[in-house]
């Protein structure tokens, strides 16, 4: 193996910082790199392969040539190897949380949290490896059999982003190669040294050559390999987590192949308080799912609607939680909020702002850039917000909080659901019959009631309309990798 950089990152073990990419169990590298920096000072923190479309296809290659050994092992013997995999994942969080903090920007203790989130798809993947079942069916003929199989699809590509730079990798790995198929990973360009990190205790824990493919590009080249991915037949399935509009670049141009997509795109995400809710709790649940990651999650509060009752003491608390959230650099104690990702973050987190001030809105705290400069910007809240303006239609991806009032629950269901986006949504009563009302009648793939947190590796993650297909983690996340295939058995 190769000698891996040291940067100016101090890793209790530096060989988990790679400066090359991993491809058919072995660390290789590209003509050319490009640099990673970290976003909260803008230094390097190391360098990876610049790869393209001939590496693509080699990783590809590797992929179709393990898998019938792969695919032919028991789901216990694969368990066992990502049982050691988990344990590894675990016993590396620090270093791993570190890394992510460095090229990614999130604070330390919820990088961390991060780790274990991830950790625990690949723990949970792993017992469901033991738990892949067909069926025998109630046969219609008196001298035949009819028998379901559950096999694995193949070859699989995931291409992941940035702002869960682990947990969005094993969210897709861990069901596939728990379900016997390979992989090919190309992970966000800003964020690859923690998925090139995995892929190294991924290749400690006896991972064999050729099962899980790591491949790093610019976002250029990202873009050549993407198309290599969809085009190729080899690749049955594609699962990706990112825009809306690239999930569409993405269907079509796997259209020809016809692939099995597994989608994970945009969230509009509304957060509803109704009258009889306990105000506190849902200041503090929008506070988390407003601000975790500097708002850069897809699942994010992104429109606040308030009943018309308690509007002005929820958004008066509001602020004055967003008011104490420490930022800065995430390596440092106390911090909450870190930088956002890059310069063209900060411009539509400024062009949200700006739109809505200009059409009425009013600045309740926050409002710009912080002091500290760079990519951080402040926590933010917005008050008297209206269903022109850009906040309440686009995805912000940054820490501005939107909130508008109400009168009825009809009101706010309809406006809730007037968006082509139905990834998470939240809302907070204490009606036990509105409680149900609600949460039947929104348009979402996932519905928190009572909590700004829903994420783990138990529930099925996924939207309805033009957030996505498929789920992932839960007892259903690994049917996306497997194929169906009956047997009419005759003669008997």
């Amino acid at each position: 193996m190769s000698q891996p950089a040291t940067g100016n990152l101090q890793l209790s073990d530096a060989t988990l910082l790679r400066n090359q990419a991993y491809m058919n169990g072995a660390w290789v590298g590209a003509s050319a790199s490009f640099a990673v920096t970290n976003p909260a000072d803008g230094r390097t923190i190391g360098s990876v392969p610049n790869m393209g479309k001939e590496e693509a296809h080699k990783a590809i290659d590797a992929a179709n040539a393990a898998f019938p050994a792969w695919s032919a092992k028991t789901g216990k013997e694969r368990a066992a190897i990502m049982r050691k995999w988990y344990e590894l994942l675990i016993l590396h969080a620090n270093d791993l949380a570190m890394l992510m903090t460095a090229e990614q920007g999130k604070p330390v203790p919820e990088a961390k949290g991060e780790v274990l989130y991830g950790a625990s798809f690949v723990e949970w993947f792993a017992e469901e490896a033991k738990r892949v079942s067909g069926d025998v069916m109630a046969s219609t003929w008196s001298d035949k059999r009819m028998v379901v199989l559950k096999q694995p699809i193949g070859v699989c590509a995931a291409i992941t982003p940035w702002n869960f730079p682990i947990a969005m990798i094993t969210r897709k790995v861990a069901p596939a190669i728990a379900a016997g198929c390979t992989i090919v990973i190309k992970p966000a360009e800003q964020t690859p040294l923690s998925a090139l990190a995995m892929a190294e205790l991924a290749h400690r824990a006896g991972l064999p050559a050729g099962v899980m493919n790591v491949l790093t590009a610019d976002a250029e080249r990202s873009i050549e390999i993407g198309k290599v991915l969809c085009d190729s037949p080899l690749v049955r399935h594609l699962s990706f987590t990112g825009s809306t509009p690239v999930g569409r670049i993405l269907m079509q141009q796997s259209a020809p192949t016809i692939k099995k997509l597994g989608l994970e795109l945009g969230g509009h995400a509304p957060f509803i308080v109704f009258d009889d809710a306990d105000i506190d709790a849902a200041v503090e649940g929008a506070l988390v799912s407003k601000y975790r990651n500097a708002g850069q999650t897809c699942v994010c509060t992104n429109r606040i609607y308030a009943h018309e009752s308690i509007y002005d003491t929820f958004v008066e608390k509001l602020a004055a939680g967003a008011a104490k959230i420490k930022v800065g650099n995430g390596f440092e104690p106390g911090v909450v909020q870190g930088p956002l990702i890059d310069d063209q973050a900060i411009a539509k987190v400024e062009d949200h702002v700006a739109d809505a001030l200009s059409k009425g809105a009013k600045l309740v705290t926050g409002g710009k850039l912080h002091a500290l400069g760079g990519q951080f910007y402040e926590p933010t809240v917005l008050s008297n917000v209206t269903a022109d303006m850009k906040i309440m239609r686009e995805e912000t991806f940054g820490p501005v909080a939107a909130v508008t009032k109400f009168k009825t629950e009809e009101e706010a269901i309809a406006a809730a659901n007037d968006t082509e986006f139905g990834l998470a949504s939240y809302f907070y009563s204490r009606d036990i019959g509105r409680v149900w009302r609600v949460a039947e009648k929104l348009e979402y793939g996932m519905v928190g009631i009572n909590t700004g947190i829903i994420s783990n590796e138990v529930g099925p993650f996924g939207g309805v309309k033009q957030s996505g297909l498929g789920r992932e983690g839960s007892k259903y996340g690994i049917d996306e990798y497997l194929e169906l295939k009956y047997l009419c058995m005759g003669g008997i």
